[in-house]
Order: C-alpha cells, then sequence, then structure tokens
C-alpha cells in the first residue's frame, strides 16, 4: 500500500450523493472482490488494507526521530506541543508496567516508519492516552496492548479531534480505538481486537462528527463477550453510544465475531454509505434506541448466518435480519441531515434474513425492562419524568418511547439461497413488528397497541424493491408469517411498485 493520504475535514460529505453506481472494490493484497452495481448510489471504494505494508517512509524535517528502544513515554513529556515524532522501523515497548503509556499534547504527531511496531506486550494497557485534542497517529502497527473491557488502546481518554489514520491496530484486548468528538479514522486495519475495532463512547457525554473512512475493520470480539456476558450488547466490529453526527464512508466491515456496526442508545445523524458488510456473525448492522439514519449505497453479503442458525436450531422463531432496525426511527425534532431512516439503493445478498423494524412494547425510558437503565430518550429528561399517570398521556406517551417510525426501505436489491444451511424455514425474511406489551404494571403500552403502531401507522414502509428468492414477510408479530401477495395486500400495502423474481407489480 502506497500512502498518499488524503485531506479530509472532520464531519464533511468527502463524496458526492449524485453518482448511480456503486462500485466496492476490496483489495486484499494483489486480490480483488468487485461487488454488484446498486441503484442511485455513489462510487466509493471499500478499502481491504490488512496485510498491506503500511508506513511513512521518511522523517519530516523536524520531526524527532525515536529508535526501539528509546522512551517515547519521556521523549514526548520533555518536547512542547505540536511536536512531531517519527518512529524508526523495529519493535518499540513502553516501561514494563500496566500504565506504561505515551501521553501526547495537543497537536502531537506520531508517524511509524515501514515496519514500526509499538507493542504493549501484554503487560500494558494503553498505547495513547490524555485528553489531548489534534493529535495525529499514522502508519503504526500496534499491538499486545490489553486494555479492560469497554476501553481502549489507542486515543484512551476521547481527545478531541484525532486523526488515526493508516494503521493497523490488532490483537490487543479492549476496543483498538476509543473515539472523541470530531474525530478521523482513516484507511486503518482493525483486527482481531478483543471487544472491538472502535468503541465510540465517553463518560463524560455525547460525541459530535465522527468520520470513519475506508477502514477494514474485521475478526473482533475475540473474546466472545456476548458469552462471557449474556446481554451485555459490548462486542463488535464497531459500537457507537450517544454520537450524534456520524459518516461511515467506504469501509469493509467482515468476519466480527458478533455484530459489524452497531449503535446503541441515542445515536442520531448517521450517514452510512458505500460500505461493503459481509460474513459478520450475527448482524451486519445494528441500529438500536437511536434517531435518523442514511443507509444508502451498502453491500450486506452472508451476515447472521452464525447467530440465525443458532437461533432457528432452539426454535426460536424472531426474524434476525442482516440489518436490525430496534426501537428507532426518525425524529424530525433533532437536527440531522434527514429526518427519518432512509435505506435505499443497498444490495443485499444471502444473509440470514434482509431487514427487521422491530420496537419492543416493554422498553421505554423509565421502564425496568430497558436495558440502557440510565438513558432516557432524546426528548425528555429526567428518567423520572416517564412515570404514571403522566405517561398515559401526550407529549409522554409518545416521548418516553424510542418509537420504530419514519423508516422508508426503497431501491434495494435482495437476493437469497433457498439452500441456506440450517434454515428451517426461518430465514429469508422481511419484519415489522413488535411483542404483545406486558410490564410494567403501569405500562400504558400494554396489549397489542404497539404492535399495531409499528405495524400501520408509524409511517415504515417498503416499495420499488427487488426481490429474488423465496422471500416470507412477516408483520404484526412473530406469528404472521405472510406471502408476499398478502404483504402487498390491504391491511399491510408494503412494496408497492416492488420487484419478486420476474414479476413486477406496478
Amino acid at each position: 500500500m502506497k500512502f498518499g493520504f488524503r485531506d479530509r475535514s472532520a464531519g464533511s460529505r468527502v463524496l458526492p450523493l449524485a453518482l448511480s453506481v456503486l462500485l466496492l472494490q476490496v483489495t486484499v493484497a494483489s486480490a480483488a472482490v468487485a461487488v454488484p452495481e446498486t441503484p442511485e448510489a455513489p462510487q466509493i471504494l471499500a478499502a481491504g488494507v490488512c496485510g498491506t505494508t503500511v508506513g511513512v517512509p521518511t522523517a519530516p524535517a523536524g520531526a524527532e526521530i525515536v529508535q526501539p528502544g528509546t522512551d517515547l513515554t519521556s521523549r514526548t513529556m520533555q518536547r512542547p506541543a505540536g511536536s512531531t515524532f517519527w518512529l524508526a522501523p523495529g519493535t518499540h515497548t513502553l516501561s514494563p508496567d500496566q500504565f506504561g503509556q505515551v501521553m501526547p499534547k495537543d497537536g502531537n504527531v506520531y508517524l511509524g516508519a515501514p515496519g514500526a511496531v509499538l507493542d504493549g506486550r501484554g503487560i500494558n494497557r494503553a498505547a495513547f492516552t490524555t485528553p489531548a485534542k489534534d493529535v495525529v497517529i499514522r502508519g503504526l502497527t500496534i499491538r499486545g496492548f490489553v486494555a479492560e473491557r469497554d476501553q481502549g488502546v489507542v486515543n484512551h481518554d476521547s481527545g478531541e479531534r484525532w486523526i488515526i489514520e493508516g494503521n493497523v491496530i490488532e490483537q490487543n484486548e479492549g476496543a483498538a480505538l476509543m473515539a472523541g468528538a470530531g474525530q478521523q479514522v482513516l484507511d486503518n486495519c482493525l483486527r482481531d481486537n478483543g471487544q472491538y475495532g472502535i468503541n465510540a463512547y465517553r463518560t463524560a457525554g455525547g460525541i459530535t462528527g465522527l468520520l470513519i473512512q475506508g477502514n477494514e475493520i474485521t475478526g473482533n470480539n475475540t473474546g466472545d463477550w456476548e458469552t462471557q456476558i449474556p446481554g451485555c450488547g459490548c462486542s463488535g466490529g464497531a459500537k457507537f453510544w450517544a454520537v450524534d453526527g456520524a459518516d461511515i464512508i467506504g469501509n469493509w466491515v467482515h468476519h466480527n465475531h458478533g455484530v459489524g456496526l452497531w449503535a446503541d442508545t441515542n445515536n442520531n445523524d448517521f450517514v452510512v454509505e458505500g460500505n461493503l458488510i459481509e460474513d459478520n456473525a450475527s448482524e451486519g448492522l445494528f441500529y438500536e434506541i437511536s434517531y435518523n439514519l442514511e443507509l444508502t449505497g451498502n453491500t450486506f453479503r452472508r451476515n447472521a448466518l452464525v447467530q440465525g442458525r443458532n437461533r432457528a436450531a432452539k426454535g426460536d422463531n424472531f426474524p434476525v435480519a442482516s440489518v436490525y432496525i430496534s426501537e428507532s426511527g426518525g425524529e424530525p425534532r433533532l437536527p440531522a441531515r434527514t429526518g427519518g431512516i432512509v435505506i435505499r439503493g443497498n444490495m443485499f445478498s444471502d444473509n440470514w434474513s434482509g431487514i427487521t423494524l422491530w420496537e419492543n412494547a416493554d422498553r421505554f425510558c423509565n421502564s425496568p425492562a430497558n436495558t440502557s437503565v440510565l438513558s432516557c430518550t432524546a426528548l425528555v429528561s429526567p428518567t423520572s419524568t416517564c412515570s404514571a399517570p403522566a405517561i398515559a398521556s401526550e407529549p409522554l406517551y409518545g416521548d418516553c418511547r424510542w418509537k420504530t417510525q419514519r423508516v422508508s426501505v426503497y431501491d434495494n436489491t435482495f437476493e437469497f439461497d433457498s439452500a441456506l444451511e440450517g434454515c428451517l424455514n426461518m430465514c429469508g425474511r422481511m419484519a415489522v413488528l413488535s411483542n404483545y406489551g406486558t410490564f410494567p404494571s403501569w405500562s400504558p403500552y400494554k396489549g397489542s397497541v404497539i404492535s399495531e403502531a409499528v405495524t400501520f401507522t408509524q409511517h415504515n414502509r417498503w416499495y420499488d424493491n427487488k426481490y429474488y428468492g423465496p422471500w416470507s414477510f412477516v408483520a404484526h408479530d412473530t406469528s404472521r408469517r405472510l406471502t408476499a401477495a398478502q404483504w402487498q395486500a390491504a391491511p399491510y400495502s408494503q412494496d408497492t411498485c416492488s420487484v419478486f423474481g420476474e414479476t413486477e407489480t406496478c
């Protein structure tokens, strides 16, 4: 890989939306995989960067040259803010205790020559810490650090406006990197880390303006955290918490041991565009109790096969999907580039199922059934506001729920192989549904009121899609399985003007 580092400003849209062809070309060493065209999608390259040569070949003028065996921690302390360090080829290490770490100052730049490795040796918890601003980490291989659960190796303290570009961050515990406001994560190989490739979480508050582009995010969650702590929601290729404004563009997200991309809890204004998302054990994209998403021009292949087979083998008939929209929807009252969830111009091929829109009737702000127990919706504060009797009337009746609403699914192609292993008649489904509300005792959402709302009155629409294979459809609740004709007919009236095989319906 030859580094020609691109000039990108944080939060900017670096690629046009008006282009009509998607060409995702994944390059691994000299191999290339071409992805089919998808209508109305931008031309973007999803880069395969793992296995290629990384590094900045020569030290810039004025840079401090750091040889292996040099104490980079002390050098950083001795030099002023804004200093540049070029790590020479070889293996660099930090002090042999768990808190050995590099503590950048504002504006510091750390560059790695080809062959420069920063190795935590299974001793150091983190590589780069402190909440310094405008730090650059480029061209390094960073491995062998042992961050604790939910913590990260690079930008451990979520400093603002870091640029993390062209690195290999691999085989660490915890997350390869944390995120801060205005951060750019560009052209990195983030692979085989114990928990996450990226953990966008900051205890001091939400994160704004992320750009994640051109990365290969693969093989993460080697620690199998969902087995260690069932239901923790603490694993995957990348996890986002309370992020307002994220562009996730042209990445290759594959073979993660869990979800590929997971946005969980009051995220807003995401653009997920031109990515190749394939072979993740669970969902390719999980968008949970969050708002306002543009999902355009992506290719999803062979996602959720492991999770789908496991649940089918247990007789669980929930429609496991490649894209799972859970208690998430469009909310025009929150500033964003869209007031809905737009799923447009994507290619879905041989995933366990397609798209599931789900809303848990028992999960809302201040309900004991809400797994994000300390969080309320973005429309209500404090959490205790959502209590009886006020919650039974508007505006709290609506605003205390994370609604799956204003979701538009159109101009997508869905392919499905009927011979999928382990299907047991539980794959190849599209769904919009809820459960029967039962809990807590003071809930105003008991019975089928949420099933009725998510299916019929919350403006969730499929149309102008193309289907190939024996698709079936689930509406209202898991027991209501429909044929394509029933799905299109009243009262559901879904997928108007869609194509089923060679049959056009308009």
